[in-house]
C-alpha cells in the first residue's frame, strides 16, 4: 500500500484530528490522511472526564489560563492567543456540540458523553474527506526534496507536510526519530498522578472525599488546593493531581519518596481551629468526641484523624485534655504522610517533556529544523494540570498547525 497525501498527520487523538478538519477545511483540495498506529481513534477523548470529556476550562484570561501549564512558558500565551478557551467552545458549538460549565470551571459536552465529541470530529472529517489509516505504525521517515517518505509494514507514503500529533510517551526513545532530525528532546517524565501511601491506615477511608484541603509538598515548596479523594492506594483528586504535575521533575528526580503535608481545614488557621474546638467543648461536653465537631468534615475521616490524634473513641468532650486538643488542632492544620511512588491517573494520563518549544516557530508549529515538519499536542514540551487544560493546548497547537500546512 503506497500513500500519497499533501498533509499526513501522525496520530488519531485530538490534536491530529482538530488539525485535520481544520486543514481539510481551509483547502478542499488538499489530500488529507490521518495515520493512527492502534486500532483505535481519539481513544484518550473517549475515556477522559470519566466518560465525559472535559473539551476545555472557562478560562478566558490569558495570563490566568497560561499558568495552568507547568511547561510551556511564554509561548503559550502567543498560541492561545490564536486559539484560546473561547473560540474552542464556539466552533464546538458551531457544530451542534453545546457545552455546560461546572463550578470549579471545568467544561463538559452538555450531553454528558465524550462519544458526543469524538463523533463531531470523525463525522467532520469524514465529510471533508480526511483518509483514515489505523493500525499504521511508520517506522522509519526520510527527508527528500518534495516533502517526506515514511515506511511502515503496510508499505510507504509520500507526502508535503507531516504533522506529528503522536502524544507523549514516557520512554525517551520515542522521540529518537526526532532527536536524530536534530530537535532537542526535553526528558519525558510522568505527570497527573496519585500519591501512593503504601498499606497506610488512611487507605481503609478510600471513596471519602473532601472538598476543599491544602495539599503541600515541603521539600520542594509546592502547594495546591481543592478537593482531595482518598484511595485504596493513596491520595488523588484535583488538589493531588495539580500538585504532581507542578512538582513532575522534582518528583520523579527523588525517586518518588517524598512528604506530603495536608490541612484539612484551610480557611482555619491552627489558632483558630484549636479555638473552635475549645468553643465546642464547651457547647457539647457530653458529645462524644469523635463523633460530634464544629467543622464539615466526613464522619469516617473524623473518627479517622481523631484516633490519629490520639484521641480515646469512647470519651466524650468533657473528657478531653487540653493537649490532646492541642495535639488534634496542630494534625488538621498539618497532617504528615511519607509517599511512595506514584499511580498513574489512567484517564488523565500526561507526559512532562517532549519536543523542546524552542525547535518550533509557534507562529504556524513548523519545525525550525525541518521545513514541512510540523507538531501539535502532547508530543511538544507543554503540559497543563488536570481541568480541561490539556484538551486546550491540543485544539490550539492543532488549528495553528492546520494554518501553517493549509493556508
Amino acid at each position: 500500500m503506497n500513500i500519497k497525501a499533501d498533509i499526513l498527520i501522525l496520530g488519531g487523538g485530538a490534536a491530529g484530528f482538530f488539525a485535520a478538519v481544520h486543514a481539510a477545511r481551509l483547502n478542499p483540495q488538499l489530500r488529507v490522511v490521518v495515520a493512527e498506529k492502534s486500532s483505535k481513534l481519539l481513544s484518550k477523548v473517549l475515556v477522559s472526564g470519566g466518560g465525559r470529556c472535559n473539551v476545555t476550562h472557562e478560562c478566558y484570561d490569558k495570563g490566568v489560563l497560561v499558568g495552568n501549564y507547568p511547561r510551556g512558558g511564554p509561548g503559550l500565551r502567543q498560541i492561545f492567543g490564536r486559539w484560546g478557551p473561547e473560540e474552542t467552545v464556539a466552533w464546538f458549538e458551531s457544530m451542534g456540540v453545546k457545552l455546560k460549565t461546572e463550578a470549579d470551571g471545568r467544561m463538559f459536552p452538555q450531553t454528558n458523553r465524550s462519544e458526543t465529541v469524538a463523533r463531531c470530529l470523525l463525522s467532520e472529517a469524514e465529510r471533508l474527506g480526511v483518509a483514515i489509516q489505523l493500525n499504521t505504525h511508520y517506522t522509519s521517515v526520510q527527508v527528500v526534496d518534495q516533502g517526506f517518505v515514511l515506511q511502515s509494514a503496510q508499505g510507504s507514503a509520500h507526502c508535503k507536510h507531516l504533522l506529528v500529533a503522536t502524544g507523549g510517551h514516557p520512554k525517551a526513545e520515542a522521540y529518537a526519530w526526532l532527536a536524530a532530525l536534530g530537535h532537542r528532546i526535553v526528558p519525558p517524565v510522568p505527570s497527573l498522578f496519585t500519591f501512593n501511601l503504601p498499606a497506610h491506615p488512611i487507605t481503609e477511608l478510600m471513596g471519602i472525599s473532601v472538598t476543599d484541603a491544602r495539599v503541600r509538598l515541603p521539600q520542594f515548596k509546592k502547594v495546591t488546593q481543592g478537593p482531595v479523594l482518598i484511595t485504596h492506594w493513596g491520595l488523588s483528586g484535583p488538589a493531588v493531581l495539580r500538585l504532581s504535575a507542578l512538582a513532575a521533575r522534582d518528583l520523579q528526580a527523588c525517586g518518588y519518596l517524598y512528604d506530603v503535608e495536608i490541612h484539612w481545614l484551610p480557611a482555619y488557621h491552627e489558632d483558630q481551629i484549636r479555638h473552635l474546638l475549645l468553643q465546642h467543648q464547651k457547647e457539647k461536653p457530653q458529645a462524644l468526641a469523635l463523633g460530634s465537631w464544629p467543622f464539615a468534615l466526613p464522619s469516617r475521616l473524623v473518627r479517622y484523624l481523631g484516633i490519629r490524634a490520639g484521641l480515646d473513641p469512647d470519651k466524650v468532650w468533657a473528657d478531653i485534655r487540653l493537649k490532646d486538643l492541642n495535639r488534634l488542632a496542630a494534625l488538621l492544620a498539618n497532617d504528615t504522610y511519607q509517599a511512595q511512588g506514584k499511580t498513574t491517573f489512567k484517564e488523565e494520563f500526561v507526559t512532562a517533556g517532549g519536543v523542546h518549544l524552542g525547535d518550533v516557530n509557534l507562529s504556524d508549529m513548523q519545525s525550525r529544523k525541518v521545513p514541512g515538519l510540523f507538531f501539535a499536542g502532547e508530543v511538544l514540551d507543554i503540559d497543563g494540570v488536570t481541568g480541561g487544560f490539556n484538551f486546550q493546548a491540543a485544539w490550539s497547537t492543532g488549528w495553528i498547525a492546520a494554518q501553517g500546512m493549509a493556508g
